[in-house]
């Protein structure tokens, strides 16, 4: 398992496609907005990172639209073709 930190949270790297993770733009990026999602998913394009956050299909605060379990159509039909991603999840130390 591939940890990181981002402003003092702990995250496990699910996936990296294309070597999308920056963690110092990251550390900008991931504001208090992020804490209570379980997953946070990061798309490229014109050389800006998008996030957004999704929730464990087992969270009570899950809906259709930030499932995690919907990841891959989100990715297909919200992301530019072929951009590089990145999908990480909050761990409690």
């Amino acid at each position: 398992m591939k940890k990181i930190v981002i402003n003092e949270v702990s995250y496990e790297v699910i996936k990296d496609e294309g070597d999308a993770i920056d963690k110092e733009l990251l550390a900008e990026k991931i504001t208090d907005y992020f804490d209570d999602f379980d997953y946070i998913v990061g798309d490229w394009a014109y050389g800006k990172v998008r996030l957004k956050g999704f929730y464990d299909s087992k969270n009570s605060k899950c809906s259709k639209i930030n499932d995690i379990a919907n990841l891959e159509s989100y990715i297909e039909n919200n992301c530019a073709y072929g951009c590089k991603w990145f999908q990480i999840r909050k761990i409690n130390d």
